[in-house]
């Protein structure tokens, strides 16, 4: 606007400004009761209602510079550009090097700055065939929860203590658990500090894992298949080198269907792949495993219960466990109570083997409505029984005569 200024000095018109529009360009607009003042180097250029626009061949001169400007500053930008490409071009391996320096840098720092700060130990990375972890935790979890809450946890995988069966109620943390050995795992192998008081890791060639339940209905595959593949792909795969994690197998099928395979596939771990595996599992019958496959332990996930109430103590330890608590997260997640009594009582009469497909258990309510129906509902006579045993269509024209006539007489007395 310096223009503009210079302009009212000179022509003492306080209204004139300079303006631009996109059909006439710069132009110089002075109001009708002023134009006895415009100089005669200013040339008309439009008339409006109330004013005249002029241009000066100086504002015509600033006019094709700021317009040209944008034209010349793309070019200088492109004319850098290419000095620039040419540039990096020559020292492309320099650059590489470096950028390749610079992010190992970064990754390793912010390790050490995280094994600082959460309090990691160095791990023992070996060619032995064993994990051993003395209080360890999953390294993002322990971060969410607040301070001082997460329970850590002992694991020992070696040639002995090959595979885990991991039982436990839900919610007590069998996924957490299995999550945070792996983790532990791969952060020795990459070179990291691990979240643990005390960590010997043998070298493990892949981390195998059949964790959660998806499905992927565009390509046919209902949740069970999913896990089916995931499951194959392990036993097709896995070496004695390998560390495998099973969270849940068999639970998208019928009960004895995936208890089968669950048992199948950990027979089949021990016995050909012989790989350290962490199975956590609600088929307590898997527990009988240990009892005639030598190099499989049985762990869980330890509880209290307390006036009614279950505690979950986050503890791994040894053992079996025969309780999933499956009703008590039910009732945690606000399933109404009449039916979480009916489901009681439903477990109480499996647990004591009184319940077939046929063989529904009735509620106090229901049974007492049975009974009263009973009471009133009338007995079947004898002749109705014969007749339902009688099969007709053997019987000749004579006989049926002579059956009809017995019944009346029966009916008549």
């Amino acid at each position: 606007m310096n223009l503009q200024k210079e302009e009212r000095e000179k022509t003492r018109i306080s209204s004139l400004k300079v303006g631009y529009n996109q059909v006439f360009g710069y132009y110089i607009e002075v109001t009708t009761p002023h134009l006895s003042k415009v100089p005669q180097n200013y040339i008309r250029k439009q008339t409006l209602t109330n004013a005249e626009r002029f241009i000066t061949p100086e504002l015509k001169e600033r006019e094709d510079l700021i317009l040209n400007a944008q034209e010349k500053i793309n070019q200088k930008e492109y004319e850098l550009f290419l000095q620039i490409r040419s540039q990096v071009a020559e020292r492309t391996k320099d650059i590489q090097k470096t950028a390749e320096l610079l992010s190992t840098m970064d990754v390793l720092t912010s390790l050490a700055s995280v094994a600082t700060d959460f309090g990691y130990v160095k791990p023992e990375v070996n060619q032995s065939n064993e994990i051993l972890i003395e209080e360890g935790r999953h390294p993002v979890l322990e971060r969410v929860l607040p301070s001082g809450s997460f329970i850590p946890n002992e694991t020992t995988l070696n040639n002995s203590d090959l595979i885990h069966i991991i039982t436990g109620p839900n919610m007590a943390g069998k996924s957490t658990y299995l999550r945070q050995v792996s983790l532990i795992v791969l952060l020795a192998q990459i070179g990291s500090f691990v979240p643990a008081k005390k960590a010997k890791i043998g070298i493990v060639d892949r981390i195998f894992t059949r964790v959660g339940a998806m499905d992927n209905i565009t390509l046919g595959q209902s949740t069970f298949l999913v896990e089916m593949n995931e499951t194959a792909n392990i036993l097709n795969n896995a070496t004695s080198q390998s560390l495998i994690l099973l969270d849940e197998i068999g639970r998208g099928t019928s009960t004895f269907d995936g208890l089968a395979i669950a048992w199948a596939v950990t027979e089949h771990i021990h016995n050909q792949i012989k790989a350290k595996t962490l199975f956590a599992t609600h088929y307590h019958e898997l527990t009988e495993l240990a009892s005639f496959l030598p190099q499989v332990k049985n762990y869980n996930i330890a509880v209290k219960e307390s006036k009614g109430e279950v505690i979950f103590l986050r503890k791994i330890v040894p053992g079996g466990c025969d309780d999933s608590y499956g009703i008590e997260v039910a009732k945690l997640a606000g399933i109404p109570k009449v039916v979480l009594e009916k489901a009681k009582e439903i477990l109480t009469q499996l647990e004591e083997g009184e319940v077939t497909v046929k063989k529904i258990p009735m509620t106090k309510v229901e049974k007492l409505n049975l009974a009263q129906k009973t009471l009133f509902e009338k007995k079947e006579s004898e002749i109705e029984k014969e007749l339902k045993r009688l099969e007709v269509e053997k019987l000749t024209p004579i006989e049926a005569l002579n059956k009809l006539a017995e019944w009346k007489r029966k009916l008549a007395d």
